[in-house]
């Protein structure tokens, strides 16, 4: 998932040749997930079409203040476009608009955009050699990062002059990979790597037969998830499921045994900064594991079980530099439980779940946690699983960083 998915980008688009290539950055930014609106200035619309910005952005092209053409026209606001975005890029920048952003000067809309805008602000610089070379523009992009924008470099290459130098406009692509790793430095959890279990895990009887639970796994699949997005390299271990995940930096491993898990979880855990153990882990197997499928001979059927390797009490015993949490699904006495498998398991908190709650537990698209500290408990309302997910990740952002 790119870290561009769901942030509101304003796109600034000024005259000059290389406002073709925003056709192309519009289709980037679509694609990663981000949301798009575009404000030209009235020369950009001699390179590029408004028709063709908003086909593509899926969203009203805005170049002037009112609508000429249409007396009753509403005002295009200019400080609640600022607002809206998250941030916005000015791709081309020409040396007449860094100039007039620069000295503040607001003489039509993209330019009054900027300075009501409140979020950081981009500027991909495009024009010929001798323009890019000149003491005036060095002195506008001085000003311009003096002020806190940030430049995306121009390339080297061919000019529409003919010449043979700086002032390229970034290409699209490079673009996107210059506010991709912009924004991915400012992620809490870059560098850190999560490993997360999830689901349940199957215990076998015979080769037809097992010992399992009602868990889905969605819990720990939307904590992945978050996590990702946060920037941590996530290892996720899942007992059987049919979700699946396709992040760029997440490892899915798949198993089916509480066996299988341990091997895994321990395989990663000295390379881990968190660990989460949202997996509904068999408590019991079979003691004995019959080969062939046991048939139905008599009316009944007498299974001797063994405990099971209790995988996050010998994950509590071994950390170290590990942020440790567990949760705990509880059918009564809920705190107790959960303070006691708290201290017993040395986990920094635990996440309790009650199957008292209405919409909490196995199989739900919703759960109601809390968030149990060894001297506080924290309370949270009936939520989608990805948003619990978020508040788990922020508390251990918290944790981290306090």
């Amino acid at each position: 998932m790119s870290v561009l998915k769901g942030k509101n980008v304003l796109l600034g688009v000024t005259g000059g040749i290389a406002a073709y290539k925003t056709a192309f950055l519009v289709r980037l930014l679509i694609k990663a997930g981000a949301h798009v609106k575009v404000v030209m200035t009235p020369a950009a619309k001699e390179f590029v079409t408004p028709l063709t910005l908003s086909t593509l952005s899926k969203n009203e092209v805005f170049s002037s203040f009112t609508n000429e053409e249409d007396e009753n026209a509403v005002w295009n606001n200019h400080v609640e476009l600022g607002l809206w975005a998250d941030f916005m890029i000015v791709a081309p920048a020409s040396a007449n608009t860094l100039a007039k952003m620069a000295s503040g000067t607001a003489d039509n809309l993209l330019l009054a955009v900027y300075l009501s805008a409140k979020c950081p602000v981009f500027f991909a610089p495009a024009m010929d050699l001798d323009m890019y070379r000149h003491p005036s523009t060095s002195n506008s992009f001085d000003q311009l990062k003096e002020y806190g924008n940030i430049m995306i470099p121009a390339g080297t290459g061919e000019l529409a002059s003919g010449l043979h130098g700086e002032g390229r406009m970034a290409e699209p692509e490079d673009i996107m990979q210059f506010l991709e790793e912009h924004f991915s430095a400012q992620l809490p959890l870059r560098d850190k790597t999560v490993l997360i279990t999830a689901g349940p895990t199957y215990e076998a009887i015979d080769p037809v037969r097992f010992i399992g639970n009602h868990s889905s796994g969605k819990m720990g699949f939307a904590l992945a998830e978050t996590a990702a997005a946060l920037g941590a390299n996530v290892i996720l271990v899942s007992g059987p499921t049919h979700l699946e995940i396709s992040e760029p930096n997440l490892n899915l491993i798949r198993v089916v045994s509480n066996e299988e898990m341990y091997a895994e979880v321990n395989k990663y855990f000295a390379e881990a900064d968190v660990v989460i153990a949202a997996a509904a882990v068999s408590d019991y197997k079979p003691k004995q594991v019959s080969s062939q499928k046991i048939k139905k001979n008599d009316n009944n059927l007498t299974l001797e079980l063994e405990k099971t390797r209790d995988i996050l009490a010998t994950l509590g015993e071994n950390k170290t530099k590990q942020l440790l949490v567990g949760f705990a699904l509880e059918t009564n006495d809920e705190l107790e439980n959960a303070r006691g498998k708290l201290k017993r398991k040395h986990l920094d908190f635990i996440v309790l779940n009650s199957l008292q709650d209405k919409g909490a537990g196995f199989q739900k698209d919703t759960n109601k946690i809390t968030i149990v500290y060894p001297d506080s408990v924290k309370e949270f309302d009936l939520k989608p699983k990805s948003e619990v997910a978020k508040d788990i990740l922020n508390e251990i952002v918290t944790l981290i960083h306090a």
